[in-house]
């Protein structure tokens, strides 16, 4: 990836979806861990409001998504990802399975970077495809073995694993 823009928009966007995940994952965590998951989620929407000033200070930098090729599979890929998660979550719900629905849409959020690798030629969005897929399916594991919501678990990895990205946005913007 060659766009300074879209280093910063990694930043903006990976650093606000961190956050909501953080959010998420303080529906049944131990009490213990409701500290530190705060913590993440300010530093989640620090890292937000960074890339939010750094995109509006590099509007008129080229993007990936300028093409007008690459925006229509982006917003092809966006638009499955949120037909799918919306989906199965209605479904999970309405089976009774809410504790399913965040490791679901962990999944589905994890695979939709499959697609987008291309859009943006950003090898490492593979890595992070694997690393929310791992974290959607282990998470039904771990959050049994603990006895929390399944929705701490993978709001903890998911938060963990997106802010990660967002900080490598900014090591790349600032690389640059």
């Amino acid at each position: 990836m060659d766009y300074v823009r879209d280093y910063v928009m990694y930043a903006s966007i990976f650093g606000m979806f961190s956050f909501s995940w953080f959010g998420w994952a303080q529906e049944n965590p131990r009490s213990s861990w409701r500290k530190y998951i705060g913590i993440a989620s300010g530093v989640s929407l620090l890292v937000c409001l960074i890339g939010v000033y750094l995109s509006v200070t590099n509007w008129d930098a080229p993007s990936v998504l300028n093409d007008k090729t690459s925006f229509d599979n982006y917003l092809i890929s966006v638009y499955i990802e949120l037909l799918l998660a919306g989906a199965g979550a209605s479904i999970l719900m309405k089976c009774k399975y809410n504790d399913y629905v965040a490791p679901w849409i962990a999944f589905i959020v994890g695979i939709h970077f499959i697609g987008l690798k291309s859009v943006f030629n950003d090898f490492s969005l593979y890595l992070l495809a694997a690393l929310l897929v791992a974290i959607s399916i282990v998470s039904l594991f771990i959050s049994k073995k603990l006895k929390v919501a399944n929705s701490a678990i993978t709001g903890i990895g998911a938060g963990t694993v997106l802010l990660a990205f967002a900080l490598l946005g900014l090591i790349r913007y600032l690389s640059i």
